[in-house]
């Protein structure tokens, strides 16, 4: 990244955009404190990220973000409902509340019939609905979104999106996506776009 300087509010829905290779899921995961600035800070909620040790950046994470990828990174031995419920479960909530936050948000993505399948047993798509739901659960700061999109079919696709922006409207939940796909884009109410490690353009849709 070079010079980037950004500000992101509580309940943005904002996509940052460019072409392969340019820098935005670099500045993704150092939002997320995966990757460290060489110079310059990333502050959360008043804390400053690039100060904490490795064990307080996870115990941070654990805390504030959510993470939604790619790839799922679902646990191929837990169900959907152990899949969602397993970052309170790290964070020693009590398991009336995880039962019932789980309960919610199988409901809110629609799998309330497969909460007691294995990855293995959903498609490509209900799995996507499953890291979206558990990267949730706790409730984080903000949810980070590395090409959630990329592996799914465009029916898929609408459904996940439409999923996180009533969820992002009802909940006040933030979410930053980082992609190239244009479906994502359209649904964004702020678009950064950056090319070669530098921010292009900021432009945010009032009417979004």
């Amino acid at each position: 990244m070079d010079g980037v300087t950004l500000e992101i509010h509580e309940g943005e829905f904002t996509a940052i955009v460019g072409p392969s290779g340019s820098g935005k899921t670099t500045l993704l995961n150092m939002i997320g404190g995966l990757d460290h600035p060489t110079k310059g800070t990333v502050h959360i909620n008043g804390t400053d990220i690039s100060e904490l040790s490795d064990n307080e950046m996870i115990d941070f994470r654990l805390k504030n973000i959510g993470f939604v990828f790619q790839a799922y990174n679902l646990l191929p031995v837990l169900t959907a409902e152990e899949n969602t419920g397993f970052i309170m479960q790290l964070q020693k909530r009590p398991k009336s509340e995880i039962k019932e936050r789980v309960h919610k948000l199988m409901a809110d993505v629609g799998l309330e019939d497969r909460m007691h399948h294995r990855p293995s047993e959903m498609s490509g798509g209900q799995q996507q609905r499953v890291a979206v739901a558990r990267a949730l659960a706790s409730k984080p700061a903000f949810i980070l979104a590395d090409e959630p999109t990329a592996n799914l079919d465009s029916s898929s696709t609408n459904n996940l999106l439409d999923i996180m922006a009533r969820l992002n409207k009802e909940e006040n939940m933030t979410f930053i996506f980082s992609t190239h796909d244009q479906r994502v884009i359209d649904k964004a109410r702020r678009i950064i776009r950056i090319d070669d490690g530098k921010v292009i353009s900021d432009e945010t849709d009032p009417n979004k």
